[in-house]
């Protein structure tokens, strides 16, 4: 058995060509994690954000680093003190690292894939549902309550979409006119973001969540009803500018794994839908981050491992 594998790394901050494929040697679990082979690896934006140095201020990387925070794959290796999993179980979850051949996580920190769910499938959600289901969580999202999410067709937006749905809200998802009918899949009201402003369709919102950030963000804020609550995973709001207009504003994000169990008996029952995006081989890690970068596209890229 070999103790190398392949990763991707990058040896500082730049553009995408800095992103190489080394051989470096194989995680080795802990008792209390797992060793998984890697089948697909979502491609996020932060993956980008990070090698690009956008937040080398208050998130640096200890060079090199390698990409990546979720996979789907097959446990290959179980530590001394894991009871619960074992080897040639297919698993998904977050990780850090994950655009590689192995990665060593934490045995509480990933999910059976259930029955009927493919690999791919799997691979595209754990970093996104599980920031949205935490954004829904703390919006405190009740039945009636009207939802706006912003970019409902990307890889945080669809599942957004579809838990505020799931808690009763009338959800109104915005969204490229390509990707109005498979928001209207996920439950919810589409709108169009090309055909003008959004404040002259869209008023009153109880919730706004931004998934896009930049000029998007900036125009939500008039979108909340007073009282209301905009929540963005994608940027940094005015908390002043809210004030004025008599809403709360705050970044929200993912607070950890533990809802992943519930996520998996989501997908199992067909509760809960996802979506893949367009499939690169590791070696095309660049490709991969940088149609990730044009901020356009339906569900979550993968890396096929």
């Amino acid at each position: 058995m070999s103790l190398s594998m392949r990763a991707v790394r990058f040896h500082e901050y730049g553009d995408s060509k800095k992103l190489s494929v080394d051989t470096i040697p194989r995680p080795v679990p802990g008792a209390n994690e797992i060793l998984v082979k890697v089948q697909f690896a979502g491609v996020n934006p932060i993956d980008w954000k990070l090698r690009g140095g956008f937040y080398k201020t208050f998130m640096p990387v200890t060079f090199p680093s390698t990409p990546g925070r979720e996979f789907a794959g097959v446990i290959d290796e179980v530590g001394a003190n894991v009871k619960n999993l074992s080897k040639g179980q297919k698993v998904f979850g977050p990780a850090d690292g994950t655009y590689a051949e192995y990665v060593a996580v934490p045995a509480t920190e990933v999910a059976l894939i259930p029955e009927g769910v493919s690999l791919e499938s799997a691979a595209t959600v754990s970093l996104g549902a599980l920031t949205a289901w935490h954004v829904v969580e703390e919006a405190n999202v009740k039945t009636g309550q009207t939802v706006l999410v912003l970019g409902a067709a990307g890889g945080v937006g669809l599942f957004a979409a579809q838990f505020a749905r799931l808690k009763g809200a009338k959800v109104l998802g915005v969204a490229s006119a390509a990707n109005l009918d498979f928001v209207r899949s996920l439950g919810a009201e589409a709108v169009d973001y090309s055909t003008g402003p959004l404040a002259d369709r869209v008023k009153s919102a109880d919730v706004v969540i931004d998934t896009v950030g930049g000029a998007t963000l900036e125009s939500a804020y008039t979108l909340v009803k007073r009282g209301g609550i905009l929540l963005t995973v994608a940027g940094m709001p005015s908390e002043e500018r809210a004030k004025e207009l008599g809403i709360s504003a705050r970044t929200s994000g993912n607070r950890g794994a533990e809802p992943l169990g519930k996520i998996a008996a989501l997908l199992a029952s067909g509760k809960l839908v996802t979506e893949v995006g367009k499939i690169f081989a590791l070696t095309e890690a660049s490709a991969a981050q940088d149609l990730s970068q044009t901020g356009h596209g339906r569900g979550r890229i993968l890396l096929r491992v």
